[in-house]
């Protein structure tokens, strides 16, 4: 073999290139071709060293980051007809990395990853890696976890050889204590996401028990657990010198829960509490499950940007002996309360009971324009009614509407070690101190806050009489009168707020100023082809009251001539179906529009959706 080829470990080789690539062979099959499956590919030149390697080709790649130096060579593998396979948070970064190029903020830049480092052009990806789980590819049987740090969607690859088990790491760790860049790991200003991300991630790998670390650049590491030990304690010291006061990342990995009663424990290290309601079956049900020990989020919002993980589980069973995950209730449809929910289902099994008024919205996130959701469909197990009490285990949970917060929200009502708890999500921050401090109603325009939602969720919890209150960011309160009292008050004077503020007493804009929105918000159609937009009315007016709709469209797409009328009941809402015709030229984000009249109210063009128009 040449100086570019090296045997590390038995069937494994390592190519030199941009970045090491491994080749892990497969033993010759009945018609004896001779085959191989490569973690990273470099420049591709893995390609022209087969032969060295006693290889015909290549099946797979398996990529563990989007960086150039690991992916630059992709193009070659496509044409070449091998599989390539990436990380699930960062696929985009390879398919669609055009749409990053012509959309990433380059002024006044706050998000330093080094999301920049990335291919210049989409290569095609066959799929993404099953994260916690083994799957085989090209026969080569691999278990896939995720170890975020030098990015934020990085993974390892665990492979068993002949040799032992070998953990290709890509850029984790370059040497024991030492990684190939510090800069990377800086995700946003002054902050310490990345570094903290390491220190997990190498205490996650060291419970895999490798028997070798093969790292993207650096020689292979035959005592992984003192590499990675020596690395994270090193990181920590790094960590501990930008911050104030130490911050014990491994203490938090080793328990992240706070038991609040016997039976109802809060995760503190998510992003948003997610709250474990245990059984004495051994299993557990979760309310709310998002950003799951997270050490802060980088400034984008892009998909790389954010790492749904199960990182609290394995303290979970060890700290609680929880043996299954059964059950998981979301509070309302954000995403730092449902991102991790379908890696829970995929992973654990965890069945998704959401509330019929959520569950539209997690199964059709780009249907209405509202922020703070997940990019892809969550559709649910389960859907459970307003008011509908249902049964898990030992307990009885009811469902209750809670909008203020969002319009699409719910409260939980159970009866744990003798309390009865709400679970209220993110509706208030639960730190009023009667007659000190008042309490932090937590309410956003675009979330569909309507003015008198925190009157009717003031009424609810003076209805319920709840012992304890628990929420998405905030410590878990204690109930009382004052409380309660406080909270009506806080509900009546937001309404006195708006009335002094809004033009309500001649026209019912309602809180956001919204009187039409088009759904689906953000949708897809073939060139030359159809897209029905609906069109919802509100009447501002206390009567019944005439109302005209005239859709906008760019040229070349077709629509009936005219404004289509409509009759709005008083203060009431009616839809107005439109078909349009798209054009024949591809193109993304097409803006479409109505213009709209409510009586004598000239609104013009007040919503808008988006089509991405696909070649046919």
């Amino acid at each position: 073999m040449s100086a570019e080829v090296t045997e590390v470990a038995p069937g494994v080789f390592r190519v030199l290139d941009t970045c090491h690539v491994y080749v892990v062979a497969v033993p010759p099959g009945p018609g004896g071709e001779r085959t191989g499956v490569a973690v990273d590919f470099g420049s591709g030149r893995v390609l022209d060293l087969l032969p060295e390697m006693g290889l015909d080709r290549l099946t797979d790649v398996l990529m563990t980051h989007h960086h150039r130096d690991q992916a630059q060579g992709l193009h070659r593998a496509a044409g070449a007809g091998v599989a390539v396979h990436v990380p699930p948070v960062e696929r985009e970064l390879f398919d669609e990395v055009d749409v990053m190029w012509a959309g990433r903020r380059l002024v006044n830049d706050y998000d330093l990853r080094d999301d920049r480092f990335s291919l210049l052009e989409p290569v095609p990806v066959d799929g993404v890696v099953p994260e916690y789980r083994t799957a085989s590819f090209g026969g080569v049987d691999v278990r896939v976890l995720p170890t975020p740090g030098h990015t934020v969607g990085s993974v390892t690859y665990l492979v068993e050889t002949r040799g032992g088990r070998v953990a290709f790491t890509g850029d984790l760790i370059y040497a024991p204590g030492k990684v190939w860049s510090l800069a990377a790991t800086q995700w946003s200003y002054t902050e310490n996401e990345g570094p903290a991300m390491v220190i997990l991630s190498c205490e996650l790998l060291r419970a895999e028990r490798p028997d070798l670390l093969c790292p993207s650049h650096g020689e292979p590491m035959p005592d992984p657990d003192a590499a990675l030990a020596r690395l994270s304690a090193t990181m920590q010291r790094y960590v501990d010198a930008r911050r104030a006061y130490p911050w014990d990342v491994r203490g938090l990995l080793d328990n992240p829960f706070v038991q609040v009663t016997p039976h109802l424990l809060m995760n503190r290290s998510s992003l948003s509490h997610s709250y474990a309601l245990l059984s004495e079956s051994g299993a557990a049900l979760l309310f709310d499950f998002g950003y799951d020990m997270t050490t802060g989020l980088p400034a984008s919002t892009d998909r790389a940007a954010r790492r749904p993980w199960l990182a609290s589980l394995p303290a979970l069973r060890r700290h609680y002996g929880v043996t299954d995950v059964e059950v998981a209730l979301p509070t309302h449809y954000h995403d730092d309360h449902v991102a991790g929910m379908p890696l829970l289902r995929d992973v654990e099994g965890t069945e998704l009971w959401v509330p019929s008024h959520i569950a539209p919205v997690l199964a059709a996130p780009l249907h209405h324009d509202l922020p703070c959701q997940w990019y892809d469909p969550i559709p649910a197990d389960r859907v459970l009614g307003l008011g509908e009490t249902v049964r898990w285990r030992e307990y009885e949970i009811t469902v209750h509407d809670l909008p203020g917060h969002t319009l699409y929200a719910a409260a939980y009502e159970v009866v744990v070690d003798g309390h009865k708890v709400l679970v209220t999500g993110d509706q208030q921050d639960g730190q009023g101190i009667p007659g000190e401090r008042h309490e932090i109603l937590n309410y956003q325009y675009k979330n569909r806050f309507r003015i008198e939602d925190y009157r009717r969720s003031a009424a609810l919890y003076r209805r319920l009489r709840p012992d304890l209150m628990i929420s998405g960011h905030w410590k878990p309160r204690w109930v009382d009168d004052d409380y309660l009292r406080m909270l009506a008050e806080g509900g009546e004077r937001l309404i006195d707020l708006h009335q002094e503020l809004l033009p309500l007493d001649r026209l019912d804009l309602g809180a956001d100023g919204v009187l039409c929105r088009l759904t689906p918000y953000h949708t897809r159609v073939a060139a030359g082809g159809e897209v029905v937009l609906t069109a919802t009315l509100r009447n501002p007016w206390p009567e019944k009251v005439a109302a005209w709709v005239e859709p906008v469209v760019p040229p070349g797409w077709r629509r009936e001539p005219g404004t289509f009328p409509v009759t709005l009941p008083a203060r009431g809402t009616e839809q107005v179906h439109l078909r349009l015709g798209a054009a024949a030229m591809p193109g993304r984000r097409v803006r479409l529009a109505v213009d709209v009249t409510i009586g004598d109210l000239r609104l013009g063009q007040h919503a808008e959706a988006l089509v991405d128009v696909i070649p046919e």
